[in-house]
Order: C-alpha cells, then structure tokens, then sequence
C-alpha cells in the first residue's frame, strides 16, 4: 500500500507533468475574477462562523431550564421532587429523633395504611419522639443489622397471590430468605420487634411472606416481643384484626416497656393552606403521576387510552351487568401487551360523593381554590397527594372517599363532630364492636354519608380540617382488569371484560354499594358508540337496545379536562401490568382452563389465538374448558363466541359448563364438574402433559386445586403426600398457572 502511494505522489508532483497540463490546472485552481473572491471569502467566513458556534456566539443559557420549572417544586412540594436520602435505617432514625420504625410491604396499599396509621398513634399517643414509616424499598435492609438495642422495629407485611411478597419487599425479601439459608453471614441480636401479617385463606399461602420473615428473624437472634398476628381478609375481619393486634401492641408499651400513654388529640402531620396567588396552569387537576411505574419492573407507564366501544354481554333478563370494553392503542406506540397481561384503570370519584362531602366541610364555594400541601416533619412524612391542588380535585381524583371506615377512623372524627350527640354516637360506635357491626350492616358508610347520618341537621362540619382526610383516607388506586383479547390478533387494540359491582346493604336492600371503578367504566362506555357485535342480527339488536344505563354520575372529562380532547372521543388514564398467565409455546400442548364469570377473560384470547393456529394450518393441542356461571339465560358471556370457537376447533375443543342456579337442575359449580370428568382431567394431566390454568375468585381457585387433588388420588391411586410433591412439581414448571383474586 505504501509503495503505492509514492509512486501515485510522484505521478501527480508538479514537476512530473507536461507544462500544458500545469497551465491547465492554474487556470481552475486559482481565482480568475472578483466574483470567485468573493465566494470564497463567504465560504470562508461561513465555515468559521460554524466552527465557532457555542465558543463566540450562540454560547447556551445555563439559566434557561428554569423557565419550564414548575416553582413549587423547587421546594420538594410535588411528586416529581426527589430528594437524596440516606438508605441506612439506623442512620435515618438517628436523623429523625426516633426509636421506633414501623416497616411495611404492601402491594395494594392496605398495609401501608395499616403502617401510617399506626405510626400516627404511636406518636400522637406516647410523646413526641414517636415512630417512623418505613417503605422496605427505600432502605438498605443489611442496615436493620445496625438499630441499636433501644430501637423497636414493627414488620407489617402482605401477602399476594401464590405466596408472593409485595413488589416493594423485593430487596428486603432476598435479603432475608439469603440469611436464612446462611448464604449471607449476619447477626441480629440487638433487633426487638413486632410482626403483623395481612393474607387470605382463600388463597393456598395464607400469610407466608410475613411467617418466612420472622423465621428468619428469630433464626438471626432478633427477640420478637409478641407472637406474631394475622389478619384473613377471606373473613372480612382485617380492620378488625389490626385494631385487635394494635391494642395488644399498646398495652405491651405500657405494662412491659414503660411509656406513659397520654389523652388522644389530633395532631396534624401535614399543612394545608390556600395560595389564591397560584394560576391554574401551577396546579394539579388531578392528573395521575405519568411515571408513578417508572422503576417498577413489567409496569408501563401511565397514559390515556381511547375507549372506542362498549357493548354489554348478560342477557336482557339480568339485573346486574357486564361490559365488553376495547379500547385503541395506536395514540401510545409504546404500549405494547401480550395475550394475559392485565390493564390497570384509573378512576375518578362519584360526582355525588365529592359534591356532598365538599359540602359538609363547607367548601362548595371555595372548590378550585389553590391549596399547598406540605409536611410538618419532612423527615419522617411523605406526601404522597401532589402539591399545590385543589379541594375539588384532591376529593374527585385523589383520595379513596368511597371506602367504608372503621372503627379507628370513627373514635378520631369524633373530636371534630359538631354536636355533643354526634360526638357521643361516633364515640358508641367506635369502642363497641356489636353496636359498629349493626350500624354498618343497615347502612353504606362514606366519610360524607357516616357525617349526614349521625348528625342529619348539620350542614358544615367546620371543624373538620382538610389535613385529617389526607392522613386519614387511602389514595385512590387503579384497578386491574385480565385483558380479553389476544394480542397476535389485535396488537393494536385491546379488550377487558367489567362486571359492574351493586352490592345490597344486607340488612337494607334499598341501599346498595356501587364499584367505584366498575360504575366509572359504565359510565365511560355510554358515551362511545356500541362494539361490533359477534351476535346474530336479532340478537345483537337486542343487545344494543339493552345498553346498561348507570346510576352514578361521574365528570368524565378528566382533570383539567385532559381526557376529553374533542367530541364523541373518552379518553381514560391507564397502564399496562405483564403477567405470567401465558399459553405455551407449543401450540400442540393440551388446555385445561378452569373459570367462573369474568373470569373467561383471558380465555377468550387463548381460544382466539389457538382457532387462529388452526386456520392457518398449524396443529393445536386438545383443550377442556370449565366454565361456571348462574344460568345460561341470563350470564354467560360470550356464548355466541364459545360457540363459535367450537364449531372451528371441533373435537379439540370440549367445553364443560356449571349452572349454579339453572331452576331446572341441581347447582354445580366449576369444582363440580372437574370431579364428573375426572378421568380426563387426569388423562390430559399426566398422560398428555397438558397445562392446567385457573381464573377467577381465590375461593374458587381453592376448590378446583381441592377437586384436581381428589381426582389424582383415584385415578392414580395416590396419597395426599404425592400429590402434594406432584403439585410442587408442576407448579414449578410453570405448567400450572393461577390468576386469581380475592
């Protein structure tokens, strides 16, 4: 390469070529005229002004983000303000002046409550240094190893699906599981703590994230000050779990520990003010946080969704309802789902709700009027409502004003009643656990409906601080729904499948409890024009003019009205959840799904996805479906759809429905009709290999695995110990799957 490129140098040297050549050159190569001056003067000082930019002109303003701030996050008021803290517990309770911590793993927000609430009492009730809440995440767990002796720790732990931990116990989870196995040396002989446990016995593993914790614990030396409590949410009995435990906790305080008790009066944790000198363009309407999922492994983020049809599935004869939703993907390229992924639904309150709660606290007037909201002891509280705001959005978007109270909540409103007779029946309620469970079971007690009913000649409620209900009430959370459509068939658009929930008070038919979000989607589905419908013409006809009307009334425009860009168009704040519940691989790969009511959802796509394979050429696997609903006149969804899957798959196909108030035969349900068929359950199980899913309430899912044990144990003459090993084993090959609810 070298050589040649000196002869090609020597070829082109000026003294190589002809002299006719070099006056040729001469002539191009140099400027002939004024005119190629003065191009090449532009060209010149063009290039020299590009190179210079940023260094001579054009230099960026290092002040010119802050004209996009919003100003009051500077000061950490809003939920995107992040702040540097320190993940050394010890460290952090050293900074605080604490000595207690109250720790918690919530998935739903229950135990979180439970941890805020309890931290609240702790300090309103034993003396100012009081107790921290504590996210598991937040914290190092390795630094629990460093609470001195005088430090008291509280564990309040959830527990979910098949034994799981809550997302936020991630870290803390494969901490303490390491220890346990003596993967990781630690000692905790100075930790003295408390564990309370939130689980359903509906579910297999009932409480076992917080058991498995406190056999690590104690197997590290850490002293556990009581034996650990439970709560069963299958009972209905978790407020009342907690407040029994709680007691117990409190008189441990007093007789054991020594702390002086003092009188309960409310002390607020948090500020709020009106600042009518903020425009609304500073507020919050009430607007989710678009990157609440940011850090949270297979969540999207939070977007709004075109809801572009609705069409009811029961049969004009019921008098509940069921919605079929699809909503179009195609404004949010990054959404993308797969066939049993879940979609989470972010609601709003009931306008009814909102207008006579801001009515008794008497701010009907002063509804959009700016408010701040800060901590008193940053240290110790997070605001988790954005700042600044305003009461009609904190009330409509913001906070849980739906939710029942308990007993808890009922003895700290009594200080702030009106009257002496509202003070004293509040008082009644709150300390007799008969005199509550009667209340409640004649009446639906809202926040704003408990205040009208013990004081009915009441209008305001002035001294009912808007500080209290933030402390008090849960956020507003999403809901999560399976999705209903396959995604190999509609990438671009998916599907959910509502029950709209109306429960009777039991003791007062005439009242009923209305599903926040189901009733929102209901009425959210009124405004959008009919899905096309798989039914026959007459039928479809039917259907249409069988629309549910809603009895709620909700402003669907959304905050600010950012979800009602033009006419004719709902829009709704949603985001994505990835699921495990998946078909296999192998599309020759047998099915047994088990469901009752919307519990078919995700099966819906399964079938869909596997007629597809068919029609295409590709074998698919034998598939026995148990489906359980009340009648078939009046809610089986999807019928005409199941029929229809049938007629194409054929013999792969056997569907096995149980009608659990059919007149004119015995109820079955799913569990039932697994026991009648049980020989080829087994047969696809253990001869065929098949996968086995489950759908639908927990309880449910209890009897079926029930109902499949007993069916191994006389076909294959099993005892209870080999199924249960066999169980084991294909769950953990994923072979058996649940996606199940409580």
């Amino acid at each position: 390469m070298i050589p040649f490129i000196d002869d090609l140098s020597k070829l082109i040297h000026p003294t190589s070529l002809p002299l006719h050549l070099l006056d040729n050159l001469s002539k191009v190569l140099y400027p002939a005229s004024i005119a190629d001056y003065v191009a090449l003067s532009i060209l010149f000082l063009a290039g020299a002004t590009y190179l210079s930019r940023g260094f001579l002109w054009d230099k960026p303003d290092p002040y010119y983000h802050l004209a996009f701030e919003r100003p009051q996050l500077k000061h950490g008021s809003g939920l995107n303000s992040v702040a540097r803290e320190t993940r050394n517990i010890a460290q952090k309770l050293a900074e605080s002046n604490k000595n207690i911590v109250v720790f918690w793993g919530s998935q739903s927000g229950t135990a979180e409550g439970f941890a805020n609430r309890l931290t609240r009492d702790i300090s309103l009730r034993f003396g100012s240094q009081g107790a921290l809440s504590a996210d598991l995440s937040d914290f190092d767990p390795s630094s629990i190893a460093q609470l001195p002796p005088s430090t008291i720790a509280i564990f309040i732990l959830s527990t979910y699906g098949e034994g799981d931990p809550s997302d936020n116990t991630a870290e803390f989870w494969d901490w303490m599981t390491k220890a346990n196995k003596g993967e990781t040396v630690i000692d905790l002989p100075n930790l003295r703590y408390f564990a309370f446990g939130l689980g359903n016995t509906n579910y297999k593993f009932y409480n076992r994230v917080v058991d498995v914790v406190v056999d690590a614990l104690n197997s590290l030396g850490a002293t556990a000050l009581l034996p650990v409590a439970r709560a069963n949410d299958a009972e209905g009995t978790t407020q009342e779990d907690f407040i029994a435990w709680r007691d117990s906790l409190f008189t441990l305080f007093r007789t054991t520990l020594g702390l002086q008790e003092s009188d309960l009066h409310y002390l607020p944790t948090i500020a709020v003010q009106e600042d009518t000198s903020l425009e609304p363009i500073d507020l919050h309407h009430g607007e989710p946080d678009l990157h609440v999922n940011a850090n949270r492994p297979g969540y999207s983020a939070v977007r709004p969704l075109r809801l572009i049809a609705s069409r009811p599935l029961f049969h004009r004869s019921s008098p509940r309802h069921c919605l079929h939703l699809d909503l179009d993907l195609s404004s949010q390229p990054e959404f993308t789902y797969k066939t049993g992924d879940h979609l989470a639904i972010w609601p709003s309150n009931p306008d009814d709700e909102v207008s006579r709660l801001l009515s008794l606290l008497g701010l009907l007037s002063s509804s959009s009027t700016p408010i701040t909201i800060h901590s008193i002891d940053p240290s110790t509280t997070k605001i988790k409502i954005p700042s600044p705001t305003t009461p009609l959005a904190l009330l409509r978007h913001y906070l849980e004003i739906c939710a029942p109270l308990n007993r808890d909540s009922l003895h700290a409103l009594a200080q702030f009643a009106p009257t002496p007779s509202a003070k004293h029946t509040l008082h009644h309620l709150a300390t007799s656990k008969s005199a509550y469970a009667s209340f409640t079971s004649h009446n639906h007690i809202t926040l704003a409906r408990l205040m009208l009913l013990v004081c009915p000649d009441q209008p305001t409620w002035p001294a009912l601080p808007l500080s209290y209900l933030i402390e008090s009430l849960p956020p507003l959370q999403p809901r999560y729904y399976s999705i209903s459509s396959s995604s190999v068939l509609s990438p671009r658009k998916l599907s959910i499948t509502v029950l709209v929930a109306s429960s009777p008070i039991p003791n007062s038919p005439a009242q009923t409890i209305e599903g926040v979000v189901s009733n929102y989607l209901l009425a959210a589905g009124e405004s959008v024009s009919p899905s096309p419908s798989p039914l026959p013409a007459a039928s479809a006809s039917a259907s249409a003019h069988h629309r549910p009307k809603t009895k709620v009334q909700y402003t669907l425009s959304g905050p600010g009205g950012s979800l009602s860009p033009s006419p004719q168009t709902q829009l709704l704040y949603a985001h994505l959840r990835k699921s495990k519940f998946k078909l296999p691989r192998v599309s020759t790969c047998p099915l047994i799904m088990v469901c009752a009511g919307t519990g078919f959802a995700p099966f819906r796509a399964f079938l869909a996805e596997r007629r597809q394979l068919l029609q295409i050429g590709r074998e698919v696997g034998e598939m026995l479906l148990f489906f359980g609903c009340r009648t078939a006149e009046e809610d089986y969804i999807y019928q005409e759809e199941v029929e229809d899957v049938q007629a194409v798959l054929g013999d792969r196909l056997r569907v096995v429905m149980a009608f659990s108030r059919e007149d004119a035969m015995p109820r079955r349900y799913v569990q039932d009709r697994i026991g009648e068929t049980g020989d080829a359950v087994v047969r696809l199980l253990e001869e065929e290999g098949a996968n086995l899913y489950i759908c639908g309430r927990a309880a449910m899912a209890r009897e079926v695995e029930k109902a499949v044990g007993v069916e191994m144990q006389r076909v294959k003459g099993w005892s209870e110990e080999q199924v249960g090993e066999w169980r084991k084993g294909i769950k953990r090959r994923n072979k058996w799957q649940e996606d199940v609810w409580g």
